[in-house]
């Protein structure tokens, strides 16, 4: 496969899950205002923008401005707008790898939304940009060839997914001025899951150490880090005989055993910090990811001999 298909199937994947991951991210925020009349929408949209998102925002910020900056906004990286106009753009350019079916719903998704309106953001642009991401990761799973190419697009969400989900968490805990809990689950789709899984019974420490650690719920953070790991073991393997060679590997594989080995008190004593290890870990996967696979090399130029 060459470099650059590779390369555009991990944005796809990437950028399809920062839409999704985006739109939860603001559906916390909008529960949250919701739910809670008594939360500053101020220091709740500072939270979002500034601690979950790295972005610098003034002190008088609101939900609108949140709308404006991570929904509509076609300059910002994180924007779910600008998401889906990359992956757009990454799937012209693999399209000889794309099934035509999802080429089609990545594209009529982006000019789909175009047409959802700019003036405020509801709940029903968050639902259907998770609708829509849900819809062409079904697509890709049932029409394309579960091979390298695959790989690198699974590996994308994956990697994408635990960064987001670690944002999330990071925001949950109204003891920290975050939004409650239930609100997190909610946005995460996980809600059912949970009180599944915990048979009925529900708190903050439970739903904290679910979104983190449990390993049968697809959006959690360690089941994320496991998903990329195989997809890069998939990628490379000699490393099943002579050990683990890949340094995307080693970053993901460190921050997992630390979460699954560290006794779960500890994780939660500081989970915003140990959230912040998780998003360092996916940025040094993504760079060796980038320097083993796509790394350019120099073009090759004619000179005349020297006599």
């Amino acid at each position: 496969m060459l470099s650059r298909i590779a390369e555009s199937l991990l944005w796809i994947g990437r950028y399809i899950e920062r839409a999704d991951g985006t739109a939860r991210i603001v559906d916390v925020l909008r529960l949250q205002l919701l739910e809670d009349p008594a939360t500053s929408e101020s220091a709740a949209a500072r939270q979002v923008l500034a601690v979950i998102m790295g972005m610098p925002c003034a002190d008088d910020v609101g939900f609108a401005d949140v709308g404006e900056r991570l929904v509509f906004s076609e300059r910002s990286p994180s924007s779910i707008t600008a998401s889906w106009l990359a992956a757009r753009e990454n799937a012209r350019r693999a399209r000889e790898t794309l099934s035509t079916e999802l080429w089609e719903a990545i594209n009529t998704t982006w000019h789909r939304s175009n047409g959802l309106g700019r003036h405020a953001v509801t709940e029903r642009h968050l639902s259907w940009v998770r609708e829509r991401a849900a819809l062409v990761s079904g697509i890709a799973d049932s029409t394309m060839i579960h091979d390298d190419a695959w790989d690198f697009l699974v590996l994308g969400r994956a990697l994408e997914r635990a960064d987001m989900t670690a944002r999330l968490v990071a925001s949950g805990g109204p003891q920290r001025g975050g939004a409650p809990w239930a609100a997190v689950l909610s946005s995460c789709g996980a809600t059912q899951a949970f009180l599944r899984s915990q048979r009925g019974l529900f708190t903050e420490d439970l739903a904290a150490t679910f979104l983190v650690l449990d390993r049968g719920f697809p959006r959690s953070v360690v089941f994320a880090l496991r998903l990329a790991e195989a997809c890069l073991q998939n990628l490379s393997p000699e490393s099943r005989r002579t050990g683990v060679s890949d340094e995307a590997r080693r970053h993901l594989g460190r921050i997992r055993t630390s979460l699954e080995y560290r006794p779960t008190p500890d994780i939660l004593e500081d989970l915003p910090a140990q959230m912040q290890r998780v998003q360092r870990a996916v940025m040094s996967a993504d760079a060796a990811i980038r320097t083993r696979y796509f790394q350019a090399t120099p073009t090759t130029t004619w000179t005349e001999e020297l006599v």
